[in-house]
């Protein structure tokens, strides 16, 4: 192509090919065998340009590389770069990642469990580490040039997301940020607001993958393609995405043949024809088993697969319904090389603890390449299972949805067995991001041509909603910041209340909030301008007709209170009226359907006033069951009564009257007709208006007449306009009122926050007490709690396994809530401090109510969970694992999580504990020591 370029286009080409050998993205390019794609190129060429940048992008399509550039180009330049992920396996894996690539000297580890090589200039930790080293005034932050936040979208997690928001309006101006996002739908809003705190980002949103995703959806036998083929799969939005007629067809079919009770008025059964459609139908369409599934997949060679079940339970059940099934999906050299990676990866896990942990059966689904995934499991067995799938000796997974975080896993399909999933209150529909984020791990880019995701049919599937989670491929980007009680501390430490108060207002959180009042002021404005109209439009040449029309709303609006007065009187009377029928009264029913004379049959008292009709209890007052002239029996209802009724007359009702029986209903009503068809009913005078004898009425009738304005000629012309002024004006107040309660929303939480720490003397104005400067040390949920016992020394004199019970309090909860069952506690000292801590909670959360900090808007504290306790203090008295887990009914995998987080606040609390006339500190090193052990202690670095 060379030779077709003119002289001075060569001239040209050659001048660019050497100004890119000059930058440092060139040599940067090289060390890939694969080619950039277009938006890393350009997000890295943002980052040489001095620019911070937010890249969101698909899953799986590689945005990881604009990370590793920062790292590179901070090597270059002898700075420093802090790589932050949300959760520890990522930090685990990326570690890895860089130590390949740049060697151990020069890479360093800091998350709650590790601390490796914390001088190095390149450092991978979870974003709360990150949090803590800025509060504290770290001096690992001096010459730091670069931070990457990878899964940045994890700020709208309502638990853990303030973190971020917290990182990036914290850190020092000099540092460029590369925020790495999934696909958001508002990747725009994020940037602007970047732009606002961070200075100069370039956004880059790219919404292709890398490998094409084909949707399916397997029933019985039959896999249907979710789309038509001529469909664009390629991961951009296609023109138009239309959804199989076939599987439409099935869906149809399948939900509209269900079983129809009356269909026994028939016969016994439905027909026999029936019965055979329905066993052809039978034969042809079910959902698959699990084992099947991945027989079918291994046929159509689209294995290595993740089947994403929504429960720990189920995926364990997968595995062993794959091993009875006798699935093999390994060769025996495959299986060997399993067993071997198997026994090295964990040769430090002493022998007794192997059976307790399942350690044999893991091992024999391994082999035959199965395996699940789940929070539940060892560290060190989930990252076996992730190397090996990545091997490809693993080719069939069982996993949560926290698999779908990041975790490097790419599979060539993916199955979702429903579309349902239990959200820790109710079972929901899973959202497009969600459907995103999970069928984001199919194809494996430069391995596979295309990735594939599988939803199994179930009964009710709607391919319409599917195709809709299928195409709906972003997500909103939500903030979940809130300020907290270490934060406040924190930043009136460093910045004093009142600058504290306005880089609160530069969160995310409040800019979102503050852009979804752009347009309610617009309509403010708008609405202000018509006000104006409208008042020329009323204006009077005799008087103030503002003032008059006042005084027309006002009469207006004491008629209609003195109305609806009357008519709630007239309301009581009518229900006293009914309440004294009886059965056998004959009544004029004055209004409604039914108007007319009636027999009451049952008075239809509400329970627990009278007796009933057949127990029937009526909320809204008594509904006499009656027969009317005409033969009807009907339950009236008090609307048909707008006034008071009498009985007019009485008639014996016979002992045989059967309300069913058409000659009964007959017989009585003929009878009633004539016993009381001549009678007219009684009249009802309607008492005198309330409004003919009110003084309030009286002033404002003769203050109208007196009105200069009342003798306008146009007066209603003004009316009207004055009217139109008065909704209008109303209009706009509801509107100003709910900018009101949207603007400074984050602010006026910490003002609650700070008026609360200053009641009980973390701060005293600008300055943080001896008592707040403790607080700042303690991050967590239950800070204040925390800070709150050291202050009162509930944990003077605990030893260390009691110690340790007592803040497992701070950090567990329950996966579900179980107050039918009291947790088993340790006796003694831990149990009376335990008790001590539940009536501190019990006076913060009333200290909280008093000054408004709500637990359902984020904000304040929990109340600590016990369910732990029993657990940690066992563990740290050095007993097997074996018995703690047995008694703790705890999977292996929550066990060392739960212990973990009670040794990372351990931690924090010894370093904020008194050093003086406390054995605290001491006791909680110690305590650290006893959990730090077994299971618990083994890296999870390798």
């Amino acid at each position: 192509m060379t030779e077709d370029l003119t002289p001075a286009e060569a001239y040209a080409a050659a001048r660019a090919r050497n100004a890119e050998q000059a930058t440092a993205l060139a040599p940067f390019r090289e060390m890939y065998e694969f080619g950039l794609d277009p938006f890393q190129i350009e997000a890295c060429q943002a980052l040489e340009a001095g620019k911070g940048v937010l890249v969101a992008a698909p899953t799986g399509s590689g945005k990881t590389i604009v990370g590793e550039f920062a790292v590179h180009l901070a090597l270059l330049q002898g700075r420093k770069c802090f790589y932050t992920t949300p959760i520890k396996a990522l930090s685990n894996q990326k570690y890895a990642d860089l130590v390949k690539r740049y060697g151990p000297g020069k890479v360093g580890l800091l998350t709650g469990d590790n601390s490796i090589n914390g001088d190095a200039p390149i450092i991978v930790m979870t974003t709360e580490v990150l949090r803590n080293m800025l509060y504290a005034g770290s001096q690992a932050l001096s010459g730091l040039g670069y931070v990457v936040m990878d899964e940045v979208h994890y700020l709208s997690d309502r638990f853990r997301g303030a973190v971020w928001e917290e990182v990036i309006i914290h850190l020092p101006e000099s540092v460029t940020l590369v925020s790495l996002s999934a696909t958001v739908s508002n990747a725009e809003e994020f940037g602007d607001w970047l732009d606002t705190v961070r200075g100069d980002t370039e956004v880059i949103v790219s919404e292709s993958r890398p490998v094409p995703l084909w949707q399916h959806v397997l029933a019985g036998r039959r896999m249907y393609d979710l789309f038509e083929e001529e469909t664009d799969h390629g991961g951009r939005a296609a023109s138009r995405r239309e959804v199989n007629p076939d599987l439409m067809r099935l869906a149809r079919t399948e939900n509209t043949r269900t079983y129809n009770p009356r269909e026994r008025r028939r016969g016994k059964m439905v027909r026999e024809a029936d019965r055979e459609r329905e066993r052809r139908q039978r034969s042809r369409i079910w959902t698959p088993g699990r084992p099947e599934v991945i027989e079918r997949l291994d046929a159509e060679g689209l294995l290595p697969a993740i089947t994403f079940i929504f429960s720990r339970a189920a995926c364990e059940a997968a595995v062993q319904q794959c091993l009875y099934a006798g699935l093999r999906l390994n060769d025996d050299d495959a299986r060997e090389r399993v067993r071997e990676i198997v026994e090295e990866r964990t040769a430090s896990i002493p022998t007794e603890d192997l059976h307790v942990l399942g350690y044999y059966e893991w091992l024999e689904a391994l082999e035959r390449g199965i395996a699940a995934h789940h929070a539940g499991m060892l560290p060190t067995f989930k990252e076996v299972v992730e190397e090996l799938f990545v091997r490809g000796l693993v080719k069939a997974v069982f996993a949560t949805e926290t698999l779908a975080l990041g975790i490097n896993m790419p599979a060539r399909s993916v199955v979702l067995e429903k579309l349902v999933k239990w959200n820790g209150e109710q079972h929901a529909d899973i959202t497009p991001g969600e459907y995103t984020q999970l069928t984001g791990r199919a194809g494996r880019r430069g391995i596979d041509v295309e990735g594939h995701a599988v939803v199994l049919w179930q009964r009710g599937l709607d391919p319409g909603h599917l195709a809709g989670l299928a195409g709906t491929r972003t997500y909103p980007l939500r903030s979940s910041f809130k300020p907290s009680y270490n934060m406040a501390v924190n930043l009136v430490d460093q910045f004093g209340r009142h600058r504290s108060r306005e880089l609160l207002e530069t969160s995310f959180a409040q800019f979102q909030a503050d852009r979804s009042v752009v347009g309610i002021s617009r309509q403010v404005q708008k609405n202000e301008e018509g006000l104006e109209g409208y008042k020329a439009g009323m204006t009077c040449h005799l008087g103030d007709f503002e003032e008059y029309a006042r005084l027309r709303r006002d009469l207006k609006d004491r008629e209609t209170e003195l109305a609806k007065q009357g008519a709630a009187q007239r309301r009581v009377q009518a229900a006293a009226s009914l309440e004294k029928l009886k059965p056998g009264d004959v009544i004029h029913v004055p209004t409604g359907k039914f108007a007319g004379l009636a027999l009451v049959l049952d008075p239809g008292i509400p329970a627990g006033r009278t007796n009933g009709h057949r127990g029937f209890e009526h909320h809204d007052g008594p509904r006499p069951l009656v027969l009317t002239a005409e033969r009807q029996v009907k339950r009236l209802a008090s609307i048909d009564f707008p006034i008071p009724v009498e009985a007019m007359e009485r008639m014996r009702i016979p002992k045989s009257f059967n309300p069913r029986s058409p000659q009964s209903r007959r017989d009585l009503a003929s009878a009633l007709r004539t016993k009381a068809g001549h009678i007219n009913p009684e009249r009802h005078r309607r008492d005198r208006s309330p409004a003919a004898d009110d003084r309030e009425i009286a002033r404002l009738r003769t203050a109208l007449r007196a009105h200069p304005c009342h003798g306008c000629d146009e007066r209603e012309d003004h009316a009207r306009w004055a009217e139109r002024y008065h909704r209008l004006q109303r209009d706009t107040r509801q509107l100003e009122r709910r900018i009101e309660g949207r603007t400074n929303t984050i602010a006026r939480t910490f003002d609650r926050i700070v008026a609360l720490l200053t009641e009980l003397d973390y701060l005293r104005g600008d300055d943080v007490t001896d008592n707040g400067k403790r607080l700042a040390r303690l991050y967590g949920e239950l800070d204040l709690l925390a800070s709150e016992c050291l202050r009162e020394g509930v944990w003077e004199g605990l030893n260390p396994a009691e110690l340790a019970a007592c803040v497992s309090a701070l950090v567990y909860e329950a996966r579900q809530a179980d107050d039918a069952v009291a947790p088993k506690l340790p006796t003694g000292k831990a149990k009376a401090a335990l008790g001590e801590m539940v009536r501190i909670w019990g006076r913060l959360d009333a200290l909280e109510e008093e000054f408004r900090i709500h637990q359902a808007e984020g904000v304040g504290q929990r109340e600590p969970d016990l369910g732990f306790a029993w657990a940690a203090h066992q563990w740290a008295s050095d007993r097997g694992l074996d018995e703690v887990l047995r008694e703790a009914e705890m999977p292996a995998g929550d066990f060392v999580r739960w212990c973990k987080q009670v040794i990372d606040v351990l931690g924090q609390i010894a370093a904020a504990a008194p050093k003086e006339n406390s054995t605290v500190a001491k006791n909680a090193r110690k305590a650290v020591d006893s959990l730090l052990r077994g299971v618990v202690a083994y890296s999870s670095v390798t």
